[in-house]
């Protein structure tokens, strides 16, 4: 199955309960500057759909984006290093923990993990906690352009070694050069389309 993200902002909250009731969404986390907004634009072929920015922690809220009327991709504040207050990012803690837990429309989590730099402690308790609840993920590696040729299959044997699963389970993407987001846009077509 082949077809376009043609995603819509719809609304950024800062509590979930505040979004709208879908039947199915899939949501996005990772790091602070993993390139979420980024992937978020390249996967709906638009380039300012998600803000983008140069300063890593300027998603601060939940941003919900419709597919259709039932169905949407959410991203998710980034953890980790953020130019904001330390009470600031303790309350996205909380507000990414309460939608992650509670949101019953969620039926898979991409976790993104920066492919040049590769999971960090961060990245690897996400993975944990997500695990630990139950709530479905696939990995997804950003930033493939940047990881040298000579690199890539060291990389990418490590970086599935560092998140605990099969290389096979690690979709690499690339929202710069476009590598993967193909791929990735079906996969998530086909969640969203199959739940």
């Amino acid at each position: 199955m082949s077809g376009l993200l043609r995603l819509s902002f719809v609304s950024s909250v800062s509590d979930h309960r505040d979004l709208p009731e879908l039947a199915v969404e899939v949501a996005v986390v990772g790091r602070s500057n993993v390139g979420k907004s980024s992937l978020v634009n390249a996967l709906a072929n638009h380039k300012n759909l998600a803000k983008v920015s140069k300063t890593p922690g300027r998603t601060q809220l939940i941003n919900l984006f419709l597919l259709s009327e039932s169905t949407g991709v959410v991203d998710l504040p980034g953890y980790g290093y953020a130019a904001v207050p330390s009470r600031v990012k303790a309350g996205w803690g909380r507000m990414i923990e309460s939608y992650l837990i509670e949101r019953e429309s969620l039926v898979e989590v991409l976790v993104l993990v920066d492919g040049e730099v590769g999971p960090t402690k961060l990245d690897v308790q996400m993975i944990e906690y997500l695990q630990a609840n139950g709530v479905p993920m696939r990995i997804v590696a950003t930033k493939h352009d940047k990881v040298k040729s000579s690199k890539r299959e060291t990389r990418k044997r490590d970086l599935a070694a560092g998140c605990g699963v099969a290389q096979k389970d690690v979709m690499w993407v690339s929202a710069d050069s476009g590598l993967g987001i193909e791929t990735l846009r079906n996969h998530i077509l086909g969640v969203l389309k199959n739940d």
